[in-house]
Parts: C-alpha cells; sequence; structure tokens
C-alpha cells in the first residue's frame, strides 16, 4: 500500500500550520504513553486523532452496511482509526485520504502487519479536492472532521460526487450549539476545534450539498465521558506526558480539557453521528432527521 502525493487547493495560512502541527502529532502518537492513553480514551491503539471509540466504530459499521464486497473511502483517516478497523472487522476494501503524510505512512505499515495490504490503499490530498472517480465508493466515512476543516461545503460536496447512487455516509462532527448568547457563543468557539463554526447547520449544509440525512445521534454525553476519561489518563500519566511534550505544552493540554468539560456539560458544545445517503437514492427529498 502506497500513499501517492496528489495536488491540492492552496491552504490558507492557518490550514498550512494545522497540517504542521498534525504531522508533528503523529510521531508523538506512537509513544507507549499516548497509545496506552488512547487505549483508555477510545477504546483503541491507531494513534487516533478523533473522538471516536471503538462502539462508536462499530455503530458506523452497522450505519454503513459494510460487507466484503463494500468500497469504503475514509476522509481525514489520519493514522488508520477508525478506516483500517472497519475495513478488518467487515472484510471491505478501503481508500484512507488525509493530507499528512506521517497519518498515513503509520496506517499503511500498520495495514501490512496486519495482512490488510491488499485491500487498503492511501491517497495524500485535500478533501476538498478528492483526485478519485464520481461514483465509485459504496460508503464514507469520517470522524470529527468537518469541524477541524475551513472548506465543510466543497467536501461535502466532494463526497456526494464520489459516492455510488445507493451508496451511504456516516460521520461524526462537532458544533455549536444553536440559540447561545456572545459569551457562551465565543466559549463554545474557544473550546471547540479549531474551525468548528459555520455558516449554517450541518443538516442546512447537507441538504445543500445534495445528502438526504436519515438519522442524526446526539453523541454529546458519550463526548462529554471520553474527555473525563482524557483529562484522568492525563493527570494519571502526567510524568511520561511531560517529558514527551515538555511541561509547558502538557499544563496547557490539561487546561484545555479542564475548560472544555464544563463547556460540554452546559451543552455550548454538541457532538453528532449523521447517517445520510444521495438525494437522487430517496427520492430527492429531504428526510427528518430522526434524534435520538
Amino acid at each position: 500500500m502506497d500513499a501517492p502525493t496528489h495536488r491540492w487547493a492552496s491552504l490558507s495560512a492557518a490550514e498550512q500550520a494545522q497540517k504542521e502541527r498534525y504531522e508533528a502529532r503523529y510521531a508523538a502518537g506512537r509513544s507507549p504513553v499516548m497509545l496506552a492513553i488512547e487505549r483508555c480514551v477510545c477504546g483503541c491503539d491507531y494513534g487516533a486523532d478523533s473522538w471516536t471509540t471503538q462502539t462508536e466504530a462499530e455503530r458506523i459499521a452497522e450505519r454503513l452496511v459494510l460487507g466484503s464486497g463494500s468500497r469504503l473511502l475514509d476522509i481525514g483517516a489520519g493514522s488508520g482509526w477508525p478506516g483500517l478497523y472497519l475495513a478488518e472487522k467487515s472484510g471491505c476494501a478501503a481508500v484512507l485520504l488525509d493530507l499528512p503524510l506521517a497519518g498515513l505512512r503509520i496506517a499503511r505499515d500498520r495495514a501490512r502487519t496486519g495482512g490488510l495490504g491488499d485491500r487498503i490503499s492511501a491517497v495524500q490530498a485535500d478533501a476538498s479536492a478528492v483526485p478519485l472517480a464520481s461514483a465509485s465508493f459504496e460508503a464514507i466515512s469520517h470522524s470529527d472532521l468537518l469541524c477541524c476543516l475551513e472548506r465543510k461545503r466543497e467536501v461535502l460536496a466532494q463526497c456526494r460526487r464520489v459516492i455510488s447512487p445507493a451508496g451511504r455516509m456516516a460521520f461524526t462532527v462537532i458544533s455549536i450549539a444553536p440559540g447561545l448568547g456572545e459569551r457562551e457563543y465565543r466559549r463554545a468557539v474557544e473550546n471547540g476545534p479549531e474551525f468548528i463554526e459555520t455558516d449554517t447547520d450541518y443538516a442546512t449544509l447537507l441538504l445543500q450539498t445534495g445528502w438526504v440525512v436519515a438519522a442524526c445521534e446526539d453523541v454529546t454525553a458519550e463526548f462529554g465521558a471520553s474527555c473525563r476519561r482524557q483529562l484522568h489518563a492525563d493527570e494519571t500519566n502526567a510524568r511520561e506526558l511531560a517529558k514527551l511534550l515538555g511541561e509547558r505544552e502538557y499544563a496547557e493540554r490539561v487546561s484545555g480539557w479542564r475548560s472544555k468539560i464544563p463547556a460540554i456539560d452546559e451543552r455550548l458544545l454538541r457532538r453528532e453521528l449523521f447517517s445520510v445517503r444521495p438525494a437522487s437514492a430517496a427520492g430527492g427529498g429531504l428526510l427528518h432527521a430522526q434524534q435520538n
């Protein structure tokens, strides 16, 4: 499994800085202490960079109806979580797409050692400019990706282009709760992912880009529980983390979790699991999201 390099849309200064941070984080993410924390928080040890737990990954697999005949595109695949896991459990073939090359190399090595190399390929590309054929995937997944990107609408449009007419997409995303006052809104922005702000809600974005929402599950409580496990694990492993990251970065990291948890508890932030289909596959109308 190789990771060919493709051209991508011109990155803003903020996006380029973000890419460089991710490149550095993947190396640290393979350290024993970081993998131990990941197992505690998410139940996996891929060097993951999303909040998707193993339980959520299994729910995503069910919603995508993955099987040995499926072809999955995992966007923002990072070091392989949950794309490799979904491929291993379902028998599907998978393409892992992301911009930081360091994560894709880690995923490539894991696929090879895990006997998945013949079913896995990797593409280094911008999610807003996917260099893959139209209607070529039965399933698409992405985990807490859109809230970390500026060009959300373009990404959803690209997903719509490469999905087959009867395909499915499932993804998690963190967003700002509606109806907040100015102070609460700023707290949400400060405690959310870098590009959490949107010009409209995700249900509308999906409708505008040719998707039908089949179900939308609120997983904010699970998000909060994961953040609590993260804080506890970081504090438990304080010495090793401070040695790995440096005292200042460790202190900022822990401070961030302590600030984020109240914002989640007060419902300033929310996290949702969407299951969607191409609009043409559902008669072109918008289904009401099923809130669970």
